[in-house]
């Protein structure tokens, strides 16, 4: 049938991209790297776009920016939490800016951003974590912006920063 055909097209195109194995992305460095790669070139190539419009209803964005020293004194749970509200918050701003993108090239970018940031908050929420499974209902930091470039910035920023660091730490434990 049609749509069991586009949901197994959907979970190996799924599976491709390297997410299926929140092993393989924690333990094998150059994954992560590969992500970081993809969000500088989806920011570069939105902002190669032609008249983005202003959003009209500015998107609330988590704002990722961190202290290293104080990142580090925290507990891999409290960081996964903390991710894991960065990345909702950034997934509900790039739903809320498709719909007022009509532009192909804008639309374009957003359905991928769109993708790469669901990708990583559901990897976060159902990897076997010890403390159980993530509570919605967070409240982080955050700021409105109107320009949809910002979007891109926060989330090329979240996986240089947070998740990268997040991932490397978890490496240490994961991978001998």
């Amino acid at each position: 049938s049609l749509p069991g055909l586009l949901l197994l097209t959907s979970f190996l195109l799924h599976m491709e991209e390297g997410h299926a194995s929140p092993t393989r992305l924690i333990c094998d460095s150059r994954l992560i790297q590969k992500y970081i790669g993809e969000a500088k070139d989806m920011e570069n190539r939105v902002g190669h776009c032609q008249a983005l419009p202003t959003l009209s209803c500015p998107a609330v964005l988590p704002l990722v920016n961190f202290s290293l020293q104080q990142w580090k004194c925290k507990s891999s749970e409290s960081k996964r939490q903390e991710i894991l509200c960065d990345l909702a918050l950034l997934v509900g701003a790039v739903a809320g800016a498709q719909g007022q993108v009509t532009q192909e090239c804008g639309t374009r970018q957003l359905g991928q951003l769109y993708r790469h940031a669901n990708s990583f908050l559901l990897l976060l929420q159902t990897f076997g974590w010890e403390e159980g499974p993530w509570e919605p209902g967070c409240s982080p930091h955050s700021v409105e912006q109107t320009h949809i470039t910002s979007i891109f910035l926060t989330y090329r920023k979240l996986v240089q920063g947070k998740l990268s660091f997040f991932f490397h730490n978890l490496a240490k434990d994961l991978c001998k």
